[in-house]
């Protein structure tokens, strides 16, 4: 399976605006977008093509985002090249800051897959063995990768490549690009405990592991384990069905299943599935044919096993010897555990050698949330369930208000252009309605106010919150509620001229504090203005486009926390008919402290 095109054939051409260099790198084209910025294909001093990864200009100017930027990158440059693309190079204080890593010039499996079918079986195990050799460095080297998927391993000459591992969750997760069939993806992948809100059950390896099954079987079957026709109905098959593995066959649909199972104690570690994949003599043929197509596959996997200290017994097929020094501990079926890369195994001494003790699998309960999740899916909701878990990919596992929220965790990132945590809903009799078009748009017809359908967690007291705003007609304001709850809480209204304060009791607003922008009003259809809003006990601040615009007190003993809502509201002299129209676009919102 290796790709012919000529290197860097793959990128399409720079954009007008696009720099022509990122440091000592020379931008030839461009590879895609994301997340985190725009990919770039790039030339070395010395002529070598690399990928380089430029951070979006919002995230760019969050003193934050570049320290987690900084550590990320010094912990992904620890993971050895065995089967992922390499870190090599990056500058968290350049004016935008970016990423080097090894430029691998091949398709996705995903785009193989799709376009031919599923893979036969040497190749698939050539995927499975490289997969989890991938995994067994990223792990070793204490970083979890997180978004496992088949758009994250590209099917490069010698052998596969993972790529997006460690840095990837800082930024992909909270992308303000995520459509819904890219969430779909997503979800497909996703382990059980992801789903959960108990701030117990911590991202391990181990959702890996699963999301390691998920791909292998996708590769093997064309189809996921878990398919189903919307994301929240795919997590609730994946908390609660067994995995569907119709096409897979002997050892590897066992293994597969294995990698499945609920409970992330009873998964293989990525160092055991490797082991399983190479060593064990029920899959001679498989591997050997894997091995003789993609040499370079079988020298990765070696090294993998090599620095992670652990290795197998010598197997009993000659042709699937490996040049390690032999006396170390292997593994069975039997003796499969789950690994925190925090906390290895101590190795006993006997007689006969060194000892990995086994350890007891925890009984695995469904997180809580599954009896609203599969309520939702029986409803025929489209809100996701995953609300439930943070878009940056914290390792806590905690929600948008759940106890443990920690000051600076984005809790919600979300780029208003298609469903994701807000929905399109429309009231006829009311002549309103919310609906994307590139932007989260509020419309109605008559003066008024109506609020969009968005999430339904009650975030902490404390918050952050940033989103763009563009008013599209007259006597149109952008209102933004906050520790809103049961009808009671603040509204923030941004309009042409003035930015209101103010308190939202029983149908009634009442203006606490006006912030005016007369001097430079906001214009009609206008690009976004950036409004910023933050508060910490009942102190209350507000920005436009970075520059603060005031502050005020939250004196209301009775409003203590609740959602954060987005909607239209009429200045206060409109006429009775509009059309009345607003648009938001990328909202952020972080826990304060």
């Amino acid at each position: 399976m290796v790709d012919k095109t000529v290197p860097g054939e793959r990128a399409a051409p720079l954009r007008p605006r696009d720099p022509k260099n990122l440091g000592d790198y020379e931008l030839v084209g461009r590879l895609g977008e994301g997340g985190m910025g725009t990919v770039y294909l790039a030339r070395t001093a010395t002529g070598v093509l690399v990928a380089v990864k430029m951070v979006r200009a919002d995230l760019a100017h969050d003193d934050e985002f570049r320290r987690r930027f900084r550590s990320e990158v010094n912990r992904a440059r620890q993971v050895p090249p065995f089967c992922t693309a390499e870190v090599l190079d990056a500058d968290p204080d350049h004016e935008h800051p970016y990423l080097v890593v090894e430029y691998v010039d091949g398709p996705t499996l995903a785009e193989v897959v799709e376009e031919r079918g599923p893979l036969t079986s040497a190749n698939l195990h050539g995927v499975a063995i490289g997969v989890a050799t991938a995994l067994t460095a990223i792990h070793g080297a204490g970083v979890i990768h997180r978004d496992l998927k088949p758009r994250n391993v590209l099917l490069a000459p010698g052998s596969p490549k993972v790529i997006d591992f460690g840095i990837a969750r800082a930024m992909e997760a909270t992308s303000a690009n995520t459509r819904t069939d890219q969430m779909v993806g997503t979800v497909a992948y996703m382990a059980p405990e992801r789903f959960g809100a108990e701030v117990d059950i911590p991202i391990t390896p181990a959702a890996d592991v699963f999301a390691w099954g998920s791909v292998v079987a996708f590769a093997g079957t064309g189809r996921t384990p878990f398919w189903a026709d919307s994301p929240p109905a795919t997590a609730a098959r994946i908390l609660t069905q067994p995995p569907r593995l119709d096409g897979l066959s002997g050892p590897l649909r066992d293994l597969v299943a294995h990698a499945l199972e609920k409970d992330p104690a009873n998964r293989p570690s990525s160092r055991e599935l490797l082991d399983l994949l190479v060593s064990s003599g029920e899959r001679p043929a498989a591997t050997a044919a894997a091995f003789a197509d993609q040499p370079d596959l079988k020298a990765a996997a070696v090294e993998a096993q090599a620095v992670t200290g652990v290795t197998p017994e010598p197997p009993t097929t000659p042709s699937l010897a490996l040049a390690i020094p032999p006396g170390l501990v292997g593994y069975d079926e039997n003796s499969i555990i789950t690994v925190p890369i925090t906390d290895a195994p101590t190795s006993v001494g006997t007689a006969a050698g060194p000892v990995t003790p086994k350890r007891r699998g925890r009984r695995w309960a469904l997180p809580a949330g599954l009896a609203v999740l599969i309520a939702a899916v029986v409803a025929g909701a489209v809100m996701l369930a995953l609300s439930l878990r943070p878009p940056d990919g914290n390792d806590a596992g905690t929600g948008p208000g759940a106890d443990g929220v920690t000051a600076g965790q984005t809790l919600i990132d979300d780029a208003l252009r298609s469903p994701l945590f807000w929905r399109a809903t429309d009231m006829p009799e009311e002549t309103a309605s919310c609906r994307f078009e590139d932007a989260l748009v509020v419309h109605r017809d008559i003066e008024g106010t109506y609020r969009c359908s968005g999430p339904l967690d009650k975030m902490p007291a404390d918050l952050r919150a940033e989103v763009g705003v563009r008013l599209v007609t007259k006597d149109s304001c952008a209102a933004i509620w906050f520790r809103f709850e049961g009808n009671v809480g603040y509204q923030l209204r941004v309009c042409e001229r003035n930015v209101y304060l103010g308190v939202h009791r029983s149908g009634k607003v009442t203006v606490l504090k006006t912030f005016p922008i007369a001097n430079a009003p906001i214009e009609l259809g206008a690009a976004p203005t950036r409004i910023g809003l933050s508060y910490t006990g009942k102190v209350f601040q507000v920005s436009r486009d970075g520059a603060p615009l005031g502050s005020a007190s939250l004196d209301d003993e009775r409003i203590t926390g609740g959602q954060l809502v987005l909607g239209i509201f009429t200045e206060r002299d409109a006429p009775r008919k509009g059309p009345y129209e607003v648009a938001f676009t990328d909202v952020k919102i972080w826990a304060a402290g």
